[in-house]
């Protein structure tokens, strides 16, 4: 008898056929991404402001505003926003600048205290644990040993000391650089700060023309299907939409409420430029995992140049740890989780993959990301098993 019926075999065949399709898929799939992170980035970024600023848009309409201009007008008043914002806090920077030098200076001031606070202990601890007659050997050995050597060294310091000699002459030592080595240097590190300045300068007008031509896309995107999946793709665009405005929404009023907490705090105990180290502090604190640490940051940052001693610090921590737990066990699950249902580990796997590609931009839009993808598998049947387990 065979070992393998021969009807088995192209069964065998066309599934491993299919995994390794798969596998391919998936490694162009991941490469794509990597390599086209800035394009990627700047679509999913544009179509995330676009779904967040559609009800203003919606707003307007209502009161018989053409969607272009309509559209126009909300892109306009964001802008606004965003530019007063950014001026605010550049007048805030400005003046942490100008504060940098005493920063520095009082910053290695509390190195030194910290530094000499740990040799007082050290001597502490060696007092009390070591006896007397042991310690008064250890110094009258190290005593003396001090004192032999500085001998030794003046008998070397005065054995080697040579006669004045002409010095030689000096060398003028050229370096060889490459044409255009410098250039090249410069291109190249610009370049990449070039590219990311070209493709914000995109969002704009992406947000506007997805604003303004909503119903033509939707439509044009609802052709591609027909019948009973027409209406699973209609349920995924509100689905998508749905979610990317509660989520950017929700977390959005929860760093703003962070914030403003923060700042009454902070001009309570008299912390300098609240108006720039309490939002900082608040949006800081919605990053996953790593929320709590960066939110103490800023605030730590400006208790360097009121205080000295330890205790103010960790009042602030205490108070800032507080807030954050309180948001993100309390506040959070009503304001966004309710909405994006995301387990733990999808989450985690999610922010480190997302986090390896795009790095840092990349642990901003994981979850958005991910929820999007969530939001497509509950209303395609076939799918529905993936969002389940994608699901809490």
């Amino acid at each position: 008898m065979p070992l393998f019926s021969s009807s088995a075999s192209p069964a065998t065949s066309q599934k491993a056929g299919h995994v390794a399709l798969t596998v391919i898929s998936l490694a162009c799939v991941v490469g794509l991404l990597h390599f086209g992170r800035l394009l990627i980035v700047t679509l999913l970024t544009a179509t995330i402001l676009a779904f967040l600023l559609e009800p203003f848009v919606g707003f307007f309409v209502r009161f018989h505003f053409p969607r272009a201009l309509a559209s126009f007008l909300v892109c306009s008043i964001a802008l606004l926003v965003l530019y007063l914002c950014g001026l605010g806090l550049y007048t805030q920077v400005s003046g942490l600048i100008e504060e940098l030098p005493r920063y520095s200076q009082r910053f290695n001031n509390l190195i030194d205290g910290v530094a000499q606070s740990f040799e007082k202990a050290e001597n502490t601890v060696y007092e009390t644990l070591v006896p007397k007659r042991i310690r008064d050997r250890d110094r009258a050995t190290q005593a003396t040993a001090q004192t032999q050597g500085e001998q030794k060294k003046t008998a070397r310091r005065r054995a080697a000391e040579p006669l004045p000699a002409q010095p030689p002459p000096v060398q003028e030592v050229r370096i060889q650089r490459q044409p255009g080595e410098m250039l090249q240097f410069l291109y190249s590190y610009v370049s990449s700060f070039y590219n990311v300045l070209l493709m914000a300068s995109f969002v704009p007008f992406l947000v506007y023309f997805m604003l303004s031509w909503r119903d033509h896309i939707r439509l044009s995107y609802l052709q591609f299907f027909e019948g009973e999946e027409r209406l699973v793709a209609g349920k995924s665009w509100h689905g998508i939409a749905g979610m990317v405005r509660a989520y950017v929404v929700g977390n959005f009023l929860l760093g703003f409420l962070l914030s403003f907490v923060s700042w009454l705090f902070f001009v309570t105990i008299n912390l300098p430029y609240p108006l720039l180290l309490a939002p900082l502090s608040g949006f800081l604190s919605l990053f996953p995992y790593v929320g709590l640490p960066m939110s103490l940051l800023p605030p730590f940052f400006g208790a360097l140049m009121v205080y000295d001693r330890v205790a103010p610090f960790l009042i602030i921590g205490t108070v800032v740890a507080f807030l954050h737990l309180l948001a993100l066990n309390l506040l959070y699950p009503k304001l966004v989780g309710s909405r994006v249902h995301l387990n733990p580990l999808v989450v985690t796997v999610a922010l480190m993959f997302w986090g390896a590609i795009w790095g840092g931009v990349g642990l901003v839009l994981a979850i958005p990301i991910t929820a999007g993808v969530k939001a497509v598998c509950d209303n395609v049947e076939a799918l529905q098993p993936h969002g389940r387990f994608l699901g809490d």
